[in-house]
């Protein structure tokens, strides 16, 4: 049941969140689903593509990039992840996980990616748009730290 609300919700959303304590099966339910989806295409060959992260685990350079000592940029993991999925294969599905506690530090620079918007903006000017299979899903244990604005552009899920 809970797989199901995971795949519909990612169907009518391009954000979602997957609330629960921990070992509820939030990663297990996506995993399954991904699975699901890549088995159910078949002979075309598509596939739904994870990457992981946890945003806490990371400054705020390290997760969207920065500058270094010369003025050059350098893409964080997200960026980088972001950018090749919204720039390979578009047939391919690609979800990208956010593992980890909401903190509002690093979660309000997702709002433009939530939104109608549909773009990650970076500091150095950079918007890079999300690919149509492109999904953002976070898995989180509760919402304490999310601003409202976040929470009203995603989709939620509730693993009990």
């Amino acid at each position: 049941e809970k797989i199901m609300q995971v795949h519909n919700t990612t169907t009518i959303r391009h954000g979602l969140v997957v609330v629960g304590q921990p070992f509820a099966g939030k990663s297990t339910a996506i995993t399954t689903l991904a699975d699901a989806l890549t088995s159910a295409i078949g002979s075309r060959s598509l596939k739904t593509v994870l990457s992981w992260i946890n945003p806490k685990a990371l400054t705020l350079g390290q997760l969207y990039g920065e500058n270094d000592a010369s003025l050059e940029w350098h893409d964080g993991i997200l960026s980088h992840i972001f950018r090749n999925a919204s720039t390979g294969t578009q047939s391919d599905a690609k979800w990208i996980i956010l593992d980890g506690p909401v903190d509002a530090v690093w979660v309000e620079s997702m709002n433009t990616v939530l939104d109608d918007n549909r773009k990650l903006c970076l500091l150095n000017g950079d918007m890079i748009p999300m690919g149509e299979g492109m999904r953002m899903l976070f898995e989180v244990q509760d919402l304490r730290c999310a601003s409202p604005a976040t929470v009203s552009r995603c989709g939620m899920v509730y693993m009990d």
